[in-house]
């Protein structure tokens, strides 16, 4: 009588999973192209924006993404061009799509005519497995020519930001792959799990200072949990450390992250983020260490967990809030804490209340921490699509930084953070409007930081382990050799398939940095669906 009654309630369970279960297709989130943005930020939706990318089906309840901009047609040629996969296939609950993917850009300095150009090609898979299970996988395969500041970073770094390490393409060029993929598992209306290869993003703004999708791919398992009026996230990841390794010989040195994400929506207008991450080197001077199942458990608090096991990994912890007012008047912020000492915070007040008081011990160099705040809105003044967004960074010196360097929070010689790593404040801004498939975007960035010189650590570069910091006290944001960048750039872009944000644009970019200023124009057609950050 047991077995059957617990066998009647496995297949009621099941059946009810089966009823509430959704489609679990993640929406790619890309900036220039912000399609469902102005819908999920309505405060009576109560949607939980800051974590990215955007599970298909909880849009979906909001506006169908689909019906956006789509060309009413009879004609298939047309359809398939404008609205649909170039394949896509549907038998019951399974379908299956193909898609190219390509970006084929030319660019030129009108100043000192050099060229430049970009050819991706590639391919995106996406196939929904019954009402539970979603599977997507894509490849780029790249070959560029920068003749301009990208150059510059690429050779600095070793890496296409973002994009991966690159092998020499004739003379000048560079040649890299790129791939991503994803299975999702959503066995009802609570809970979303993905194993998948690939970037995440928590926040608000165009930045985050918790975790950005700045840095290069890397394989994780993400748990998503929604109840009442609460989304948490769990998140388990491998990266990568380039400083040591090579890359035709041994592997690269690897490193693990737990994190934990609770968004709260509080109230229709209010929403408050709670985040903590541990990074952790996968082997020290013990030996291997591999993941640590201390970091395991996804309801626990790491920082206690961290201490416990003796303190000797990189805990770092943070605030995310959003405000709304008057429906789509959204204000944000961030705040991330990485170390610092009440008595050394108190000593700075001091200074800055009495500068001229020479006992005063300011500036302690732990003093770690960085904070964001921004503003958005939808339909400007009642011009429908038109919207602005402002925002401002600051980042404190050695924020992100660690004893051990592969346990900074960065990951294939970029932070998981910022582009710009630390030491540094940046104002960033935006104007976007569209007009049925046509794209317009202007924008503008300020920014100054202090670049670490003589060799010495001031603080920017979060590759240096701070115990090699320059001075005790005395630290101040923009120490050290002090860089001014200003961004400029304009695009207009016509869409012309949304379901692969195939578009073809032109854009014209204007960079300073102190005195040596440089311009691009470029133009091309592309499909849009990840953030490349080019803005440094």
């Amino acid at each position: 009588m047991t077995a059957r009654f617990i066998v009647f309630l496995t297949i009621v369970f099941v059946w009810q999973i089966r009823v509430e279960a959704q489609e679990s297709h993640s929406l790619y989130q890309n900036q220039n192209f912000p399609h469902q943005d102005r819908y999920v930020y309505q405060a009576d939706h109560r949607f939980h924006t800051s974590v990215r990318p955007f599970l298909k089906a909880q849009v979906d309840s909001i506006v169908r993404f689909d019906s956006l901009y789509r060309i009413p047609t009879q004609k298939k040629a047309v359809d398939m061009i404008f609205n649909r996969s170039l394949l896509q296939y549907q038998k019951g609950d399974f379908s299956f799509t193909l898609d190219p993917l390509f970006n084929f850009e030319l660019g030129k300095d009108p100043d000192q005519s050099k060229k430049s150009w970009i050819n991706t090609r590639g391919v995106m898979v996406n196939a929904q497995l019954g009402k539970m299970v979603s599977v997507s996988t894509s490849f780029y395969e790249n070959q560029v020519l920068f003749n301009d500041y990208r150059r510059e970073r690429v050779n600095q770094f070793g890496v296409v930001p973002g994009q991966g390490w690159p092998k020499a393409y004739k003379k000048t060029g560079f040649d890299y792959g790129l791939a991503e993929a994803y299975v999702s598992f959503t066995p009802g209306k609570h809970f979303n799990f993905t194993f998948g290869h690939g970037k995440n993003f928590i926040g608000d703004g165009y930045r985050s200072l918790l975790l950005s999708d700045h840095a290069f791919n890397y394989p994780f398992f993400r748990i998503t949990t929604d109840f009442w009026h609460i989304k948490y996230v769990n998140l388990w990841a491998q990266f990568q450390d380039l400083t040591t390794g090579h890359p035709y010989g041994e592997a690269f040195d690897k490193k693990w992250g737990s994190f934990h994400y609770l968004d709260w929506s509080v109230t229709p207008w209010l929403n408050l983020g709670f985040f903590e991450a541990i990074i952790w080197q996968h082997a020290d001077s013990s030996g291997v260490r591999g993941f640590d199942f201390n970091y395991a458990n996804p309801v626990i608090f790491l920082r206690p967990v961290e201490f416990s096991v003796g303190s000797p990994d990189n805990a770092l912890m943070g605030l995310n809030g959003k405000i709304t007012l008057f429906g789509d008047h959204v204000f944000y912020g961030q705040m991330m804490i990485d170390e610092f000492k009440i008595r050394e915070i108190k000593a700075d007040f001091q200074h800055r209340m009495n500068p001229s008081d020479t006992t005063i011990q300011w500036g302690w160099w732990a003093n770690k921490w960085a904070f964001q705040i921004g503003y958005k809105t939808f339909d400007l003044f009642g011009f429908k699509h038109l919207d602005i967004q402002s925002e401002f960074n600051y980042v404190r010196p050695y924020m992100y930084s660690h004893l051990i360097t592969k346990q900074n929070y960065g990951h294939y010689n970029a932070s998981l953070a910022h582009p710009l790593g630390s030491n540094f404040w940046e104002s960033v801004s935006f104007v976007r409007y569209n007009y049925k498939r046509l794209f317009f975007e202007g924008r503008y960035s300020y920014a100054k930081h202090g670049s670490d010189t003589a060799g010495l650590n001031f603080g920017n570069d979060i590759y240096a382990p701070y115990t090699t910091h320059a001075q005790e006290y005395g630290n101040y944001l923009g120490q050290a050799r002090e860089v001014t960048l200003k961004y400029t750039s304009f695009m207009v872009a016509y869409l012309v398939n949304p379901r692969t944000n195939l578009n073809i644009y032109v854009n014209y970019t204007m960079r300073k940095e102190n005195s040596l200023e440089q311009s691009l124009f470029t133009f091309g057609i592309r499909t849009s669906l990840q953030n490349f950050y080019y803005d440094f």
